[in-house]
């Protein structure tokens, strides 16, 4: 981290109204390098257990090469592909062997201790970079609605209430290899904030109101007062919900 700063964090996890808790996240401390942390959430899909076993394998993927990752010498973007690549095998391989058919969206950002950051996702599960309240960058869901959001026949409020906004061109565990999107942050400033999360969470918000959320509250107070609000907007309907904030913050606040 730049010098005079740290790393305050939060995940928050939730089942919404649904039977079963299908989404997953994470948020690992590398084991030898203070100040290099990796974020990964997951959207699992696929019957009653299906979803779960898809995103229980992405976790367990990303674990496994966060132990090897070496912020020295390793390319974490790469690290980054490797592990939605390695893990979509698992899922597939699953597959195989089970009556249902797990898929599972993933997002991850990728802190390295010197403040430099990568991201990278497949699905509908996104990033968003704020400074302060200030909204910088998101990723673009590779999904039918997105897509014609990107052409322009969709304006952004159109598309989340579409009856088609579910349908996904790119997830985990499919026949086709994952589209992989994958953004550089070269150095991140004070008061600068990511934040992964799963639709359950995304669909009840606007932009300019989670940035103001996110630069008004603590990471652990985000994280509740955003299930919360999704919760009670959801009316009874909601998904499962999931996120996880990172904000850099001085020293002194």
């Amino acid at each position: 981290m730049p010098k005079g700063y740290r790393l305050s964090a939060s995940t928050g996890i939730h089942k919404g109204d649904r039977d079963y808790q299908q989404d997953q996240v994470i948020l690992l401390s590398h084991p030898r390098v203070k100040g290099c942390v990796l974020a990964v959430l997951a959207d699992g899909m696929g019957g009653r257990s299906g979803g779960r076993k898809a995103s229980d394998q992405v976790m367990m993927t990303a674990r496994q090469l966060f132990e090897r990752y070496d912020p020295a010498t390793d390319d974490a973007a790469s690290a980054l592909m490797q592990l939605i690549r390695e893990a979509h095998t698992v899922i597939k391989l699953t597959a195989i062997s089970a009556e249902e058919e797990p898929h599972s969206t993933v997002a991850a950002f990728l802190i390295n201790s010197a403040g430099d950051c990568y991201w990278a996702h497949a699905g509908d599960s996104r990033i968003y970079h704020f400074r302060g309240s200030k909204f910088i960058k998101r990723t673009l869901d590779h999904s039918y609605v997105q897509a014609l959001v990107n052409k322009g026949e969709l304006t952004e409020e159109e598309a989340k209430n579409h009856p088609q906004s579910n349908i996904l061109l790119a997830c985990l565990g499919t026949e086709n290899e994952p589209t992989i999107d994958v953004h550089f942050i070269q150095q991140l400033h004070a008061d600068d904030v990511l934040m992964a999360c799963s639709d359950g969470i995304w669909h009840y918000f606007n932009t300019d109101e989670i940035g103001e959320i996110l630069a008004r509250l603590s990471p652990r107070e985000a994280c509740e007062f955003m299930i919360g609000q999704a919760r009670s907007r959801s009316h009874g309907g909601g998904d499962n919900l999931s996120l996880v904030v990172v904000k850099l913050e001085p020293l002194d606040s």
